[in-house]
């Protein structure tokens, strides 16, 4: 049975950081793109940010530089740290994964951030 977990979302001041993790099970998890997206109240679900099999990554314009994303394959999980936040980050934050065809999703994990 294929799962993602996140974790790790909260409420944080402005200028704060959070890292949240998302756990994979039931699938090769090493070959697989893993991204991170959001939404926030009244938007459309946005990337934030991917990393290949390959660990090639890439992020949203509006998180350059503030935001990495990793992967532990040992672990089949991919961390997003998320630093200097600010209150236009706060969204539910999902994890997918994605290979050709097949994507899986998180059931995300919210992510405040106070002014």
């Amino acid at each position: 049975q294929v799962q993602l977990v996140e974790s790790g979302g909260g409420l944080v001041q402005h200028g704060g950081s959070l890292r949240l993790s998302c756990a994979a099970s039931g699938f090769s998890f090493s070959v697989f793109t893993m991204r991170w997206y959001r939404q926030a109240p009244g938007k459309q679900r946005e990337l934030v940010a991917a990393i290949t099999s390959g660990e090639s990554t890439n992020f949203a314009d509006s998180v350059k530089g503030r935001f990495t994303i990793s992967r532990d394959n040992a672990k089949n999980t991919v961390y997003l740290q998320m630093n200097s936040l600010k209150p236009e980050d706060t969204a539910v934050y999902y994890c997918n994964a994605q290979l050709l065809i097949r994507s899986y999703w998180g059931q995300g994990t919210q992510v405040t951030v106070s002014s």
